[in-house]
């Protein structure tokens, strides 16, 4: 298997642990009322109220990771910022260049007031998925995928970003062209998979089929895999059963709840599970994956679950 030379240029590669944030869209939506048409949080980059809400969003899990001694992955509020999503918001292709260099950009600057020797802050420039999260309705070829995508790689390159991250992918293809797509832009990348309560994507594909079409389309680019956007509990079964293709999942960012993708999407209230409970379950994960070292949350965490998860891995840490 070839592994991208570009992920040694990362400093969470060494196997350090890294935090991330947890569900961006839904702790604004839920916990600040603020709304988000088509679950996009870009446009509030447009204006300084949207930019002091997404800085307060952050600042809590960037304390964590400087009390915690540990390093942070900074997240690009970018996920729908992409053409088709961005479109039904209004936005035009030169308006979609400019919002993903301007993410970048924040994203450096918030970097700044927080980065020290002990905690490191990558920035991470997220893609979501052309369609929707949870279904695979707007499939793509390779090819398709990667010229889809080269929009936001090409931005976040250009604009000086450390990385970027595939998240929520839900069919391989698409996850292998976006793979493709940064290896032509030289930009490291992360691809991270979400799966069913069987723990296979919503495509079909198990885990272990969706990371080697990937690896076998790119030539192995991606710096590591994850996980996000699913309970532990709907992947555990599929991690017992083994396989190399373990090794290059790198990081898990749950939900959490334990409910199914259907019955989240048509809840009317946020279900927050139990941060605590959430946390045992990522201290079994480190036991089974043998490389995991980037944890955090998505859909219902917030900056408490990242805590608890995060002391929960690292039980020997002197509580600051």
């Amino acid at each position: 298997m070839t592994i991208s030379l570009y992920r040694n240029f990362l400093p969470q590669i060494d196997g350090s642990l890294f935090l991330t944030d947890g569900g961006l869209e839904t702790t604004l939506l839920f916990h600040h009322g603020i709304a988000l048409p088509c679950f996009a949080a870009f446009p509030l980059l447009r204006d300084e109220v949207g930019r002091i809400a997404l800085r307060r969003y952050f600042e809590p899990y960037l304390r964590i990771a400087a009390k915690r001694r540990v390093g942070f992955i900074l997240d690009t509020p970018t996920w729908r910022a992409n053409p088709e999503w961005a479109a039904r918001l209004g936005y035009g292709r030169d308006d979609l260049v400019a919002i993903n260099c301007e993410a970048v950009e924040w994203a450096v600057d918030l970097r700044n007031a927080f980065t020290s020797p002990v905690t490191p802050i990558v920035i991470n420039g997220v893609i979501g998925p052309r369609g929707d999260g949870y279904r695979p309705d707007a499939q793509m070829s390779i090819p398709e995928a990667a010229d889809y995508h080269a929009l936001q790689i090409d931005a976040f390159r250009r604009a000086g970003a450390d990385m970027a991250s595939a998240v929520t992918m839900n069919y391989p293809e698409e996850a292998a062209g976006i793979a493709v797509a940064s290896r032509e832009a030289r930009l490291p990348v992360a691809i991270s998979f979400t799966v069913e309560t069987d723990g296979r994507l919503a495509s079909g594909e198990s885990l272990g089929e969706a990371i080697e079409t990937v690896e076998q389309a790119s030539g192995g680019w991606p710096a590591y895999c994850m996980i996000n956007c699913a309970h532990p509990s709907h992947f555990d079964s599929v991690l017992a059963a083994g396989g190399t293709w373990m090794q290059r999942i790198m990081g898990v960012r749950a939900n959490a709840s334990a409910k199914s993708h259907a019955e989240l999407d048509e809840a009317q209230e946020l279900d927050i599970g139990d941060p605590a409970d959430l946390a045992r379950h990522y201290r079994e994960l480190r036991s089974r994956l043998p490389n995991l070292s980037i944890l955090g949350g998505c859909c219902g965490t917030d900056h408490r679950h990242v805590d608890a998860i995060c002391g929960a891995c690292m039980p020997v840490l002197e509580r600051a």
